[in-house]
């Protein structure tokens, strides 16, 4: 019921209590007025509709209070080579994370962050580097991904690099994790891209053939003479949403032999004249498969960033549409693009 015309001039005595909605987080009441005012029975804070969204009432006599959350952080992943010959795969996108034992490139897990309640952190999810085209410009590098905020050290993973062409003497590139050699150049070590610490691995060098993507877990295969592409080096299975998933797998290498990428989304090589290798999958950091002569390489996949928490701790607070679960006490928050959390 609504009361209009209520004179408020002098004092309002209310002698008994005031009693308002409660609602779990997510399943508050649709198309409220703007200030309306509900009681969050997850977070048992106050809550109000600014004309836009749900948003949280801090009250000035509530310190702010530090939490622990972990993370995995992949960018994108970079794109297959092979603008007129066998090409090399792309390097996966870089992985940092502070769940399980271990992170990206053989390293040990990095520790978790300490988010400050109230406090809005921007999610950047990279997109996977464009492959190569027979005729036109080499393949791309993948773009980063990252975690960033007031009172945090920026998480930053690396795109992958991309891959490489031996006759048009374009280079594999460095990245998270490293291109492959193109083929037709002859076998050199140098035409292969490097990895980044902490993130992953270096991508095969070619041969007669493309070698393979660097991954996460393991360097990219390098060519065996004629006929041998190099495969995809692996990626890494973090079981941060509950579930053991590989991300970050290297792209496969492309010539009369191809290549299977590596898993955690590598995409695969390809051979004969106009044919289109496979591409990374997407939120993965896979990296693009490389194509033999006249063909199309694959494109890398995009990456993804994820949080884990306590239930206990988790604000309710998004931007970007993230996919949100549970996994025994903690929330999982899986951000397929970009975004924010409000801690």
């Amino acid at each position: 019921m609504i009361h209009e015309n209520i004179d408020l001039s002098g004092s309002l005595d209310i002698s008994g209590s005031l009693v308002l909605p409660l609602y779990a987080s997510g399943s508050e009441y649709a198309n409220p007025d703007s200030g309306s005012l509900i009681i969050d029975s997850t977070l048992k804070k106050l809550k109000y509709f600014d004309g836009t969204s749900w948003t949280l009432i801090q009250t000035a006599s509530a310190p702010a209070v530090d939490m622990s959350a972990d993370f995995l952080v992949v960018a994108g992943g970079g794109g297959g080579g092979g603008q007129a010959v066998d090409g090399g795969g792309g390097g996966a996108g870089g992985l940092r994370t502070s769940y399980g034992a271990d992170s990206g490139g053989g390293t040990s897990s990095e520790t978790s962050l300490t988010l400050n309640s109230g406090t809005t952190y921007t999610i950047t999810v990279g997109a996977g580097g464009a492959g190569a085209v027979s005729g036109g410009q080499h393949s791309a590098n993948g773009s980063d991904s990252s975690i960033s905020g007031t009172g945090i050290t920026t998480i930053t993973s690396l795109g992958g690099g991309y891959g490489g062409s031996g006759r048009t003497n374009v280079i594999a590139n460095s990245g998270g994790c490293g291109g492959a050699g193109g083929g037709d150049g002859g076998a050199s070590t140098t035409n292969r891209g490097a990895g980044t610490a902490g993130q992953g691995y270096r991508g095969g060098y070619g041969a007669d053939d493309g070698g393979g993507g660097g991954g996460a877990g393991a360097v990219g295969g390098q060519s065996e003479g004629e006929g041998n592409a190099g495969v995809g080096g692996d990626g890494l299975s973090v079981d941060i949403t509950g579930t053991g998933i590989y991300y970050a797998g290297g792209g496969g290498g492309g010539g009369e032999q191809p290549q299977a990428g590596g898993s955690g989304g590598g995409g695969a090589g390809t051979t004969g004249v106009g044919n289109t290798a496979g591409s990374g999958t997407v939120n993965t950091g896979g990296g693009g498969g490389a194509c033999e002569q006249s063909g199309t390489a694959g494109s890398g996949g995009s990456g993804v960033v994820i949080l884990r928490m306590a239930t206990s701790n988790y604000s309710g607070t998004t931007t970007g549409s993230p996919t949100v679960t549970t996994d025994g006490s903690d929330t999982v928050i899986k951000f397929t693009s970009s975004g924010t959390y409000t801690a």
